[in-house]
């Protein structure tokens, strides 16, 4: 059974729907053992416990650096000997010590066809530059940020009347779908990280 460690900031529907999905069974031999979340307040911790899945909260604030925060977030993943790390919406730039520690075992879902618009507000900054499409990647996480090797790209084409908020619900339900469908490739040995 494949151990995954859901690293999450925010609301947390990324985190929800793959929870949904691995306790479904669409990713077979696998379970979400933990969330872990950064900030006291996002409203994914009462989801995650909504859906029975461990939380491990290790607010920012508590610690005095980076180092320090960090080394607490490790212990966390090692304790429950973790074999994936997914990043779903976590606020955060982790360090090179951080992923070289898990390296080859973190994946992102990033909201646009990287390289481009890396980031965090990717959706925005495809809109306001006005292009024909954008889309989603999915990634395995090296130290420069959302520059790991992609895994699965899903293009969305950008209408003329498209409003930003109408682009977020789009790339959101492509999300909801990619996420899981890596997640399946990898534990299924058809998605391999090379640095």
């Amino acid at each position: 059974m494949k151990r995954f460690a859901i690293f999450v900031s925010g609301n947390g529907t990324n985190m929800q729907c793959l929870i949904q999905k691995i306790q479904s069974g669409f990713v077979p031999g696998s379970e979400v053992a933990v969330v872990i979340s950064d900030n006291p307040q996002a409203r994914a911790i009462e989801k995650a416990k909504e859906h029975k899945v461990e939380v491990v909260l290790v607010d920012r604030k508590q610690f005095q650096t980076k180092k320090d925060f960090e080394e607490a977030m490790i212990r966390a993943v090692d304790q429950r000997k973790i074999d994936f790390l997914l990043l779903a919406g976590f606020m955060r730039i982790l360090s090179k010590e951080f992923v070289e520690h898990f390296l080859g075992r973190i994946i992102n879902i990033h909201p646009s066809l990287l390289p481009a618009f890396p980031g965090a507000h990717a959706i925005r900054d495809a809109f306001e530059a006005k292009v024909k499409e954008t889309g989603v990647t999915t990634h395995f996480v090296t130290a420069e940020v959302d520059a790991g090797p992609i895994i699965q790209h899903r293009k969305i084409a950008i209408d003329p009347q498209e409003t930003l908020e109408s682009l977020e619900a789009k790339v959101h339900a492509v999300e909801y779908e990619l996420y899981p469908e890596t997640l399946r490739l990898v534990i299924e040995g058809k998605a391999k990280f090379s640095p």
